[in-house]
């Protein structure tokens, strides 16, 4: 995947994610059709997501300040420093959240996802 579609797959993210840095991509030889996409995400204070879902393996690591995580039918998840959480691909990810109204928050995302197929897609409540 060429940087220019990274930067494709980027604008699918939610909105209130503003920063958004493509820290690598590769194929997966070993899985055939699969590629990996990590991401830096920092969500500015306060900002939240619309429901969504990734259709892939969604892994998140909390690299500085505190988020809120939940999936449909799961518990809520509130994470600091060190955090992580998870996501299949079947999950509809309903909350997203910087828990803060003053410190903005930042994340590691990787995705075990279909290549060439979007990071993100919304979904009705």
């Amino acid at each position: 995947m060429k940087y220019t579609e990274i930067a494709c797959l980027l604008a699918l993210l939610p909105a209130a994610l503003v920063a958004q840095e493509a820290l690598f991509q590769t194929d997966l030889p070993d899985i055939e059709g699969r590629e990996e996409v990590a991401l830096e995400v920092t969500l500015p204070p306060g900002s939240d997501s619309p429901p969504h879902r990734h259709n892939a393996h969604t892994f998140v690591y909390v690299l500085e300040g505190n988020v809120e995580m939940q999936v449909a039918g799961g518990e809520l998840q509130r994470l600091g420093p060190g955090g992580t959480f998870y996501e299949n691909p079947d999950d509809v990810h309903t909350v997203s959240r910087n828990s803060s109204d003053t410190e903005a928050a930042k994340i590691l995302v990787v995705f075990i996802k279909k290549k060439g197929a979007p990071i993100t897609e919304y979904v009705e409540d």
